[in-house]
């Protein structure tokens, strides 16, 4: 293990590649060693390709060569899945890799939970027999236990819940009843993974992770920026799914050795300027960086604008101008999230009450005048309404998960759902 002098930068990139992905993270690897590290910057990375029995491989980026030659340890075969197999990394990198500064990626491109990978979960770590028609057809390993149906299995694995981090999301997912295929509770689960490692880095630190970068998918959320708020600075990522191709390494670390003295925030506004430059003009693609220490401003606008929605519910013209407004909003591949900013928007130009139109107007303040996002991007007509940070509105019904995020306890913004959710639902 080479001793490292504390330097200006440590990057730190997570790649959970076993799955189908594998092959798009040896191409960024293969970008990160375009410049690797240098005298100011170090460039780290935690590697675990696809396969049963192939190792997790530890990195030190460095510029030409190969990539075999940056190995600087080998952990066997690992659950990246597993929070705590991240937080190992992130500890490993701070002990070996000092710097006074530290962005850590989290690479998944939303993808990583395929039909496989859940029945892996299934079958080998919970000792579920797989079910169909009340018949078992995939016995699990091991002594049997319960049971869970197919159906299930594929409602987990498919479309909504691709876009989990962690094993422990799905295990969830799988056992808690109540949690439906279109919940997309999976986000919400995470972050409280995220926030419980977050947490114990910061001690170990003493002071927050200066960026946290989500090279995942739909992830810039009121929600995570109000649940990350104690242990992080700033955090990039995408309102929309993330394409394959994810961040262009090559291009941000070409930035970075330029300057290394970049401040955080100057870092997390590159990232998202070379992100999208990085993408063809129509390519549907959005990412944004913001400030956490603005979280409770945040929060505080929000509670106020669904203090004064639900004031104004029980009146039938106020209750169709919402719903227009929600169903025009810019939205994402997740139909649940959309842009908050755009929302607001909307209802203010809409609306005729004074006290709604201010409490839009503040929030809209707040997320551009005040720095909440600090800088934010997007190319294609699809998304050409995206401002930097999604909330979480349903229309048909209220994840039971809901209630478990920090934003939910801070704010009326789930009473509000819940109440908005109630006057559109039909009666029994």
């Amino acid at each position: 293990m080479p001793k490292v002098r504390e330097k200006e930068w440590t990057v730190m990139v997570y790649l959970a590649g076993d799955n189908n992905l594998d092959s798009a993270g040896v191409i960024d690897l293969k970008e990160m060693k375009k410049v690797g590290s240098t005298e100011q910057i170090n460039v780290i990375a935690q590697f675990d390709r696809e396969g049963k029995d192939i190792a997790t491989n530890r990195y030190y980026i460095r510029k030409g060569g190969t990539l075999a030659k940056d190995v600087v340890g080998s952990l066997g075969e690992t659950n990246m899945g597993d929070p705590r197999v991240l937080d190992d990394f992130i500890k490993w990198g701070i002990k070996n890799y000092p710097a006074e500064h530290y962005l850590v990626v989290v690479w998944n491109h939303g993808n990583g939970w395929n039909d496989e990978n859940v029945y892996r979960v299934a079958r080998n770590m919970m000792k579920l027999n797989i079910k169909r028609r009340g018949e078992v057809v995939l016995p699990a390993k091991g002594a049997p236990k319960d049971s869970v149906s197919i159906r299930r299995i594929r409602a987990i694995g498919g479309k909504k819940f691709r876009h989990a981090l962690f094993h422990t999301s799905i295990m969830k997912a799988i056992t808690i009843r109540g949690i439906a295929y279109d919940d997309d509770a999976q986000d919400f689960l995470d972050n409280i993974e995220m926030k419980r490692l977050l947490a114990s880095t910061k001690k170990i630190l003493k002071r927050k992770i200066d960026i946290l970068g989500m090279d995942a998918c739909m992830m810039s959320m009121a929600e995570v920026v109000y649940q990350l708020r104690d242990s992080v600075s700033l955090t990039v990522g995408s309102e929309e799914v993330e394409p394959g191709d994810g961040w262009p390494y090559d291009r941000i670390l070409a930035k970075l050795a330029k300057k290394p003295a970049m401040t955080p925030n100057e870092l997390a506004t590159t990232i998202v300027n070379e992100y999208v430059a990085s993408y063809p003009a129509n390519s549907g693609v959005t990412q944004s960086a913001c400030d956490l220490s603005k979280a409770g401003l945040l929060a505080s606008g929000v509670d106020q604008l669904a203090d004064v929605l639900n004031g104004h519910l029980s009146d039938a013209a106020v209750r169709a101008t919402v719903i227009e407004c929600r169903l025009q909003t810019q939205a994402y591949d997740t139909p649940d999230y959309i842009d908050l900013y755009d929302f607001c928007n909307l209802l203010e130009s809409k609306t005729g009450f004074d006290d709604i139109r201010a409490a839009c107007s503040a929030v809209k303040n707040m997320i551009q005048r005040d720095g909440v996002v600090i800088r934010s991007g997007y190319k294609g007509k699809n998304v050409k309404h995206s401002n930097g940070l999604s909330i979480y509105f349903p229309q048909k019904s209220l994840s039971s998960l809901y209630a478990t995020l920090d934003f939910t306890k801070r704010t009326s913004w789930g009473q509000f759902l819940e109440r908005c959710i109630s006057y559109t639902r039909r009666p029994d």
